[in-house]
């Protein structure tokens, strides 16, 4: 779904506006944040609902490791790796995602071989929602 779609302007749009401030009138603000990240989501997964699970998975690791970083029962050491491991993590997935054909080529191009990673579909502003 495009923002300029007639579904988006007509239907979705509207409706999670509607569906937001009247939950917020009811001064229900954690119900009326959670209708818009279900909305968000819903939204994410119109083009490709695969890659809405590269979305939920990326949010839920990076929650686990921001609460092991906050965590005062682990030592500074074992926070600093779990620091470096979600960074390096992080930039894996969006290197796969981004640049895995490019690497691909080009290694088949210096070493004549023939390395082929198939098609990569770039997921949707996987770089926002990785350095966000």
């Amino acid at each position: 779904m495009l923002f300029n779609a007639y579904e988006f302007i007509l239907l979705f749009w509207p409706l999670t506006l509607i569906l937001f401030f009247q939950i917020g009138r009811l001064k229900q603000i954690r119900l009326a944040t959670l209708w818009l990240v279900v909305a968000s989501f819903f939204f994410y997964g119109w083009w490709n609902p695969a890659y809405l699970l590269l979305l939920i998975a990326s949010i839920l690791v990076n929650y686990c490791l921001g609460m092991a970083l906050s965590s005062a029962r682990f030592s500074q050491a074992v926070r600093k790796g779990v620091l470096v491991a979600g960074i390096a993590l992080n930039l894996a997935a969006l290197g796969y995602f981004k640049y895995a054909s490019f690497f691909a080529d080009n290694i088949n191009a210096v070493l004549k071989a023939d390395f082929n990673v198939g098609t990569i579909l770039l997921p949707l502003g996987i770089s926002f929602f990785t350095f966000q």
